[in-house]
């Protein structure tokens, strides 16, 4: 280095000893896969024996002028985009540190610009059924993306996994009259299942490429995600746009929240963040979505809401009527939390148009939750095993045993069985021979014990960890 400048030299050396450093930390070359949908061509990657396709775009960003707006179509790109990372999870509130994940299982970057898929499907597949998953979270929190819905388990067994990635909180559950006033034409509120609609419009489009099926879809959901789903059964707009449905601890049978009420309580949330009761729409789409997500009174957002254009009947009183879209349903929940009962209510109802409903409780507590999880499994303790997905969860991993990892196995045939199953048919067969019954009322459901499954009266059932019937 003779003659060369001595600060120079020092960024020489200082680049000579980082450089291995920094290339242990790149990524691996990715194996990449093209494929080609109605607005472009995009770039997956080949992982682990599947296809995995992250941040597809299913409508446009809903920012701006389009904020409160029903989804737009996605503008077509030019070249291949890249489908090989994560998009940010929808707006909502994240702690401080960036390492520590919310309730919703969230931790990071989220953004407004937020519609995006997650889509693993098997390689060479042709004429394969699809899951279409809805994330849980309170409808406020939680992202299609996490690791306990990483669907490769299901690709494994010839089943396209599609995760959905709708708007959250007060962007997503929220009428106000100006809104209103501005476009007295569309569909006002109700703006997340609006998104889950156009993602299944999307995957009817585009599914074929990615070798699919789409008069072979299945819509699930868990939790909020279940609420979506028992609300898409009761929207003319989905009607056609699924033949089956899976419903984990989210038997929304509620009313909705008449709309006056739900403007009232915007209007009045709004005041906390300085934001008047004559506020303009454009003023209100000026405010920033982290604010909404910062408010206690606005992140949560408002529930559903009557819209003559979109949702003139609340889904419970369209299953009171007999008029949902009558598919085969798999609906329960587990031991450690409540609801079961709304879960054999909701097997009843949906049961009784010809489609069979399939009633479940699930009962096994892995051993190293055991000390925490004292009344049984908790809300989302399911999740890992659905999707057999132990290793991808952060409630799994390492901590699992011999009987959570065989279990998995179980539950998830179980759940592709029943996705793969014609959808005229009245029982399914998983589980080395295990026969999955119908519920009818005063029948039976399947308990998933650590040994398996077994057929159990289901009366006899309690709503929840405490309680009787």
């Amino acid at each position: 280095m003779r003659g060369t400048p001595a600060a120079l030299v020092g960024v020489m050396l200082i680049t000579a000893f980082q450089a291995p450093a920094i290339h242990a930390q790149m990524p691996e070359p990715i194996d990449a896969v093209t494929v080609d949908v109605t607005a472009g061509a995009l770039q997956g990657s080949r992982e682990n024996g599947v296809l995995v396709f992250r941040g597809v775009p299913y409508a446009s960003p809903p920012t701006g002028e389009y904020r409160w707006r029903p989804p737009q179509p996605v503008k077509p790109w030019s070249g291949v985009r890249s489908a090989t990372a994560h998009e940010p999870a929808c707006t909502q509130p994240v702690d401080l540190d960036t390492t520590v994940a919310n309730f919703g299982g969230v931790n990071g970057a989220q953004a407004e610009d937020c519609l995006y898929l997650t889509i693993t499907a098997p390689e060479n597949a042709s004429g394969a059924p699809v899951l279409v998953w809805f994330h849980g979270g309170a409808f406020f929190l939680g992202a299609g993306s996490l690791g306990s819905y990483d669907g490769t388990a299901n690709a494994r067994q010839g089943v396209i996994t599609v995760s959905v990635n709708y708007r959250l909180g007060a962007l997503a559950n929220f009428v106000h009259p100006a809104l209103a006033a501005q476009h007295s034409d569309e569909p006002q509120g109700n703006y997340a299942l609006q998104d889950s609609v156009a993602a299944l419009e999307w995957v009817k489009n585009n599914i074929a490429a990615f070798g699919g099926d789409a008069s072979r879809v299945t819509i699930a959901g868990q939790s909020a995600g279940g609420g979506i789903v028992t609300n898409l059964l009761a929207l003319t707009s989905a009607k056609g746009l699924f033949d089956k449905a899976i419903v984990e601890s989210g038997s929304l049978l509620l009313p909705d929240r008449p709309r006056e009420k739900a403007e009232e309580m915007a209007v009045d949330a709004l005041a906390g963040i300085g934001i008047g009761a004559d506020a303009t729409a454009d003023e209100l789409r000026s405010v920033s979505a982290q604010t909404f997500a910062a408010s206690n009174d606005l992140r949560a957002g408002f529930f559903f809401t009557p819209d003559a254009k979109f949702k003139p009947k609340a889904a419970i009183d369209a299953l009171r009527a007999g008029e949902e879209t009558d598919v085969p349903l798999l609906v329960g929940t587990n031991r450690g939390e409540g609801g079961f009962g709304a879960a054999r209510s909701f097997a009843t109802l949906a049961g009784d148009e010809g489609a069979p409903a399939f009633l479940y409780r699930f009962d096994h507590t892995p051993a190293f939750r055991a000390q925490e999880w004292t009344n049984g499994p908790v809300h989302s303790a399911e999740l890992m095993f659905a999707f057999d997905s132990i290793d991808q969860s952060s409630w799994g991993g390492e901590r699992a045993d011999a009987a959570d990892r065989e279990l998995a196995k179980t539950v998830n045939g179980c759940w592709v069985a029943f996705i793969k199953m014609p959808a005229g048919a009245q029982s399914f067969e998983c589980a080395d021979g295990f026969v999955w019954e119908p519920y009818e009322k005063g029948g039976q459901a399947a308990l998933i014990e650590t040994d398996g499954l077994r057929m159990a009266p289901a009366d006899a059932l309690p709503d929840g960890p405490g309680k009787t019937e």
